[in-house]
């Protein structure tokens, strides 16, 4: 899967070297999301998606896209290094379903999901079905870790 993921990535660079980040106006509603999709999944590339969050902000602040691309590529650059997201869009398993990555405050996340359309908190871990065992998270955790080290995006 990395290496379709580092193709795509590839493929998207050229495509911003090119025209910038694809508008709604350029590329349509479904070529936003998919330019957004290969940037979220540039996971390998900490700098490509960086550079990619600053021109989604750019088109975003420009009313050129959804606000929810930004929050989505912004709070998984922040949980990838280590700091809290600001909208919770980033979840991983746990013991009792699904949980959101650390967010920075939990009294006002909620607000600032439903300015993006998107189901608080509480709604997203009602859909939450899996469990997994406490062994499991801890282990899933170290690799988490460790590979956020390996690649660059922490030290």
């Amino acid at each position: 899967m990395a290496a379709v993921h580092d193709a795509n990535a590839a493929r998207l660079k050229t495509l911003l070297d090119e025209v910038g980040w694809p508008t709604t106006a350029l590329v349509g509603p479904d070529g936003t999301k998919a330019a957004h999709r290969i940037a979220q999944h540039s996971i390998n590339h900490p700098d490509f998606m960086r550079h990619c969050r600053s021109l989604i902000l750019a088109a975003t602040t420009r009313g050129d896209i959804l606000p929810e691309q930004f929050a989505y590529i912004d709070d998984r650059i922040r949980v990838y290094e280590g700091l809290p997201q600001l909208h919770g869009t980033q979840w991983r398993g746990g013991i009792h379903g699904l949980e959101p990555y650390p967010v920075d405050d939990w009294s006002t996340v909620n607000h600032r999901r439903q300015a993006l359309g998107l189901p608080t908190l509480d709604e997203m871990r009602a859909m939450s079905s899996e469990h997994l065992s406490q062994e499991s998270v801890d282990r899933n955790r170290a690799e988490e870790l460790a590979w956020r080290r390996q690649v660059g995006w922490i030290r």
